[in-house]
């Protein structure tokens, strides 16, 4: 039986990206059009449109990108920038519901953003960061989204429109902080009913930066597994590499050998490791080194 549906986000419209990155500076419609086209056919839920910070010109760059996009799919979009006038005038000629990525716990940024998710009817992710930076653990995480969904809640915004973000950290660096937003996620449905009862529980992350830092041949397998642990929590939704094909089926409920491992390890099963093939073999070993299993090192699919 395939489990529950995740919503996916597409990562790939990203300015990192160089030739996205180009072609955003030079306003280029080839290079936007052909990344789009490329992505629509991994049938993403939504596309992020992510300009980085976008200080000189994304509040024209923002629109264009946009209109772009929407003459190619008529997918939703994710607004993704630090840039509050980029954001309203991308807003201004999005055809659907857009998701703005995304409104931190600082007053100065929500009382400046949420006026606009009222005014143009989106969604929101609410993003873990408050005035001292990423919350340490999971009830400042907790203590952060109730802020913010309250601040929200006065504005008269139901609050199912929030998409909250605990935030992922690169394994290597803040391997806690990893379980952390386990634990917060078996809060939040409590969080959430607490604020508005009856308000839908959305959530999202950025799921690659788990395995930031890592070899090229390592981050799948870490997007990959942690991705289950999340979607066992309770996770709505990830922005993901759509091009990832195993992401993709793991999302959509597919490929239940390989969550089913994940799980195992979660709950502490004895798992014969003898009898496993080699790509169950990787699922189980990055899964234990994820949890603090297994001592983190680059050659952990080795030892």
């Amino acid at each position: 039986m395939a489990e529950k549906y995740m919503y996916t986000i597409a990562e790939n419209l990203n300015v990192i990206n160089k030739k996205v990155g180009a072609a955003f500076k030079d306003m280029d419609p080839k290079p936007v059009r052909e990344m789009t086209e490329a992505i629509v056919k991994s049938e993403p839920d939504y596309v992020d449109i992510n300009l980085g910070p976008a200080k000189k010109n994304g509040a024209v760059l923002m629109p264009w990108v946009v209109q772009i996009v929407q003459e190619v799919t008529d997918i939703p979009i994710v607004l993704d920038t630090s840039n509050i006038e980029a954001i309203e005038a991308g807003l201004k000629v999005c055809k659907k519901k857009a998701l703005i990525n995304s409104i931190m716990c600082r007053p100065e940024r929500y009382n400046a953003m949420l006026p606009l998710v009222k005014q143009y009817d989106a969604d929101w992710v609410a993003l873990m960061w408050g005035p001292t930076g990423m919350a340490r653990d999971a009830n400042e995480r907790a203590e952060l989204t109730t802020e913010l969904l309250m601040a929200a809640l006065e504005l008269g915004i139901d609050i199912s429109t929030a998409w909250v973000d605990p935030i992922i950290t690169p394994v290597n660096i803040q391997q806690e902080q990893l379980m952390n937003n386990l634990e917060f996620f078996e809060m939040l449905p409590d969080i959430v009913g607490a604020i508005q009862e009856g308000a839908m529980i959305k959530s999202t992350n950025g799921l690659s930066n788990i395995s930031n830092g890592n070899p090229d041949h390592l981050r799948p397998i870490l997007n990959q597994v942690y991705l289950c642990m999340l979607k066992r929590k309770g996770m709505y939704s990830c922005i993901v590499d759509a091009f990832d094909p195993v992401i993709m089926d793991l999302c959509a409920g597919k490929l239940p050998w390989f969550a089913d491992l994940v799980y195992k390890v979660m709950d502490g099963a004895e798992i014969d490791t003898a009898s496993l093939k080699k790509e169950e073999l990787d699922v189980v070993k990055t899964a234990k080194v994820i949890l603090g299993h297994s001592l983190f090192s680059q050659s952990w699919l080795e030892i």
